[in-house]
């Protein structure tokens, strides 16, 4: 039996797909901001209006990226099912402090599940990552720490971002500054523990 092989994904367009949707959210936001929407005789701002809009295009992009790959991962499940969840609320509730919530909610989810599997002493990152980063457990295990304590500075950085700023100032820094602190941390982090890194057996037998 051979194995099955994965369809080849051009990188530009799997980036537009995973991005889109965020981007597509901040420019509506923009453009409504300050109107007032009545539906079904109910007054909503353009906050929970551009929330509104968001569900369907991250479930559409989504469903392209499926159609694309042949699957999903369980972190892009979870945070469609957050956005749903607490799109949803906000909605029904007409309060934009749901969607906010759900923000530090993601990042509080994440710190929990990494701290419970290094009190079990595994790495649950090295199960999602493994195939793209080899490296060794010793290596996995200070990676999981960091990053267990960078996604918790996240979620306590979202409170304090939209409990004292403007939904203006959150949404600039929700779109833009979390994901790119946590990329910036994240690629320091992979050079800082290049010493742990597995090379291909392959390449060493060449040497």
């Amino acid at each position: 039996m051979t194995k099955e092989t994965k369809p080849e994904v051009n990188p530009m367009a799997k980036t537009v797909l995973e991005l889109g949707p965020t981007i597509a959210f901040f420019l509506i936001y923009l453009r409504i901001k300050d109107n007032t929407y009545t539906i079904f005789g109910t007054d909503y701002s353009g906050f929970i209006v551009a929330t509104l809009v968001f569900v369907p295009i991250l479930l559409v992009a989504m469903g392209i990226l499926w159609r694309m790959t042949g699957e999903l991962s369980r972190m892009q499940i979870f945070t469609a099912f957050m956005v749903i969840f607490f799109g949803g609320l906000t909605a029904y509730f007409n309060d934009e402090r749901f969607f906010k919530m759900k923000t530090t909610i993601v990042y509080g989810f994440f710190t929990v599940i990494l701290g419970i599997g290094l009190i079990q002493g595994k790495s649950y990152l090295q199960y999602v990552l493994s195939d793209a980063i080899p490296m060794k457990q010793e290596g996995w295990m200070i990676f999981t720490r960091r990053v267990a304590v960078a996604f918790a500075v996240l979620a306590t950085a979202n409170e304090i971002v939209w409990r004292t700023m403007s939904t203006d100032a959150w949404v600039k820094i929700e779109t833009f500054a979390f994901p790119a602190l946590l990329f910036v941390f994240l690629s320091s982090q992979i050079m800082m523990l290049q010493k742990y890194v597995i090379e291909d057996e392959g390449e060493t037998a060449e040497k």
